[in-house]
């Protein structure tokens, strides 16, 4: 009993250590709870976006990630660059697990934050899994494989929030920084 207390504390200092805004590190203690009671998400968060992301996206997706992988939650990406390999180091700089299904047969272009890869050989069909695995979808930036996940997201009624994006699809969330952004997946999240 004496190590979940410790575990939990430990956990809860990490999320102090993100220096968040108050209403932000409320609502990460509440994920947190939830996540490690049995009603807590089983399923991913997609963090999506372009293979060749700049550094504002990339800053980004590693801020969310790393957010909502100390709060317990795993996230799942398209395995490689770009937005892909930022949430993996968002999410494994925080201990958490980061999921990465490759188009590819083999891992060889698999980033090296990953704590799980899935080579599929299916290529870009791959997206299709992203989608239809997460809880919901994070889109930072966007290219053409991106436009397809959220697109299939929001067939399937998956949330799908957008930062940095260009091009507006109906029914997809709009978001103008990554603070926003987390508040509005933390909203989604805890809305059980």
């Amino acid at each position: 009993m004496q190590l979940q207390a410790n575990a939990l504390d430990t956990m809860q200092d990490r999320i102090e250590a993100l220096n968040l805004p108050p209403t932000l590190t409320a609502r990460l203690r509440q994920l947190q709870a939830l996540q490690a009671s049995a009603q807590r998400h089983r399923r991913p968060v997609g963090i999506i976006g372009p293979g060749d992301a700049g550094e504002r996206e990339y800053d980004a997706a590693r801020h969310i990630a790393r957010a909502l992988a100390t709060a317990g939650m795993a996230i799942v990406c398209g395995g490689r660059g770009g937005v892909m390999q930022a949430a993996a180091q968002g999410a494994s700089d925080a201990g958490g697990v980061a999921i990465g299904i490759l188009p590819e047969e083999d891992e060889r272009n698999a980033n090296p934050y990953l704590s799980v890869t899935l080579p599929t050989g299916i290529g870009e069909m791959r997206n299709a899994l992203i989608a239809r695995s997460a809880v919901c979808l994070i889109a930072v930036g966007y290219n053409m494989g991106t436009l397809s996940e959220m697109a299939l997201g929001l067939k399937w009624e998956r949330p799908v929030f957008v930062l940095y994006g260009a091009l507006s699809l109906p029914g997809a969330i709009e978001v103008h920084s990554a603070h926003d952004m987390l508040g509005a997946v933390l909203d989604c999240l805890l809305k059980r």
